[in-house]
């Protein structure tokens, strides 16, 4: 459904229908409890460590979709309507989920756009599927865990702007959550590191990885998918398979979210090995899973990236994946 298609049924008779249809979702919903929505996954998953039992969150992007072009249904204007506290990727990723919420919020709730507040313009990285000339950055920051942790630290401080009866309890949640963030970003570290020189290059299908390359010293030579998120051109194509023979690029990576073909015609043509397992916002197994989280994210990515580049990945086996607390269950959902 268009966008325009969707702010129609709200305006008209359509909008009673979605509050009721959407009445359901929200009626468990606990009036002790801050009422979070958040946009992608490993949002959600930093939100639910640092909020622990003291929130509820609904993701809106369910799993397995693809954030740039997801576009909300009505039924989610309930969710919307009743969060205390919106929380974005923000740098153009959601925009359909921006403009859905800045219509429907209650007066005075905020929208926090995590990458906004992380990095500068000066910051932006643009490449093949964000060019600079659509003045759109890259906008996955959270790849770098120490972007990850800026993310987690603005939730935390807002979390304590709404709640300061609870600020110590966000405060124990955040640290530990720091603590492994830290020790996440070393383990990515060692194992990059442990991947000969000439073989830290990425060659994937969407361009996820441009601020973790720059945090750990690899190159991104290219992505598969243009700007416009269709398939790449005959003549794209021969021209990625001419890079990979003549820099002898081992292996290139497909995406959870976005099978390509065109991957595995480029991995049959060159040699190379296809690893079709990178993910950047679908988390790992099923919602309550050990690596269901965005440390289990990351942790799976590296497993699946260094040894294809010739690596060892073991140093991130060490990485604790759960849940930060242990007082309660999560108020967390994932859509699926």
């Amino acid at each position: 459904m268009k966008l325009s298609r969707v702010f129609a049924l709200l305006l008209g008779s359509a909008f009673s229908l979605g509050l009721v249809a959407a009445c359901s979702a929200a009626e468990d919903d606990d009036p002790d409890k801050l009422n979070l929505v958040t946009s992608i996954s490993p949002i959600t998953s930093l939100a639910e460590n640092i909020g622990g039992t003291k929130v509820e969150i609904f993701g809106l992007v369910p799993e397995g979709s693809n954030s740039h072009t997801y576009e909300p249904p009505v039924s989610d204007v309930r969710r919307i309507a009743d969060a205390d506290l919106i929380i974005v990727n923000g740098l153009d990723l959601e925009d359909p989920i921006i403009r859905l919420a800045e219509a429907n919020k209650k007066s005075g709730v905020k929208i926090v756009e995590l990458g906004n507040a992380t990095i500068t313009e000066a910051e932006y990285r643009f490449d093949f599927s964000f060019p600079a000339s659509g003045g759109r950055p890259n906008p996955h920051l959270w790849p770098n865990p120490l972007m990850a942790l800026a993310y987690a630290e603005i939730i935390r401080d807002n979390l304590v702007e709404l709640d300061p009866a609870n600020q110590s309890y966000y405060d124990d949640n955040f640290a530990e959550l720091k603590a492994r963030l830290v020790a996440l970003d070393q383990a990515i570290e060692e194992a990059v590191n442990s991947i000969p020189a000439q073989n830290r290059r990425l060659l994937t299908y969407h361009d996820s990885w441009a601020y973790f390359a720059a945090r750990y010293g690899m190159s991104i030579i290219g992505a598969v998918q243009p700007s416009d998120f269709s398939e790449p051109s005959p003549r794209a194509i021969t021209q990625i398979i001419d890079q990979i023979r003549a820099e002898g690029v081992p292996a290139i990576f497909g995406s959870e979210v976005f099978p390509s073909p065109v991957l595995e015609q480029i991995a049959r043509e060159t040699g190379a090995i296809f690893v079709d397992k990178l993910r950047d916002d679908n988390l790992p197994g099923e919602p309550g899973d050990e690596l269901h989280s965005y440390l289990g994210l990351m942790v799976e990515n590296i497993r699946n990236m260094v040894p294809a580049l010739g690596g060892d990945a073991s140093s991130v086996d060490s990485i604790a994946t759960g849940l930060v607390f242990s007082d309660g269950p999560s108020g967390a959902i994932y859509p699926q």
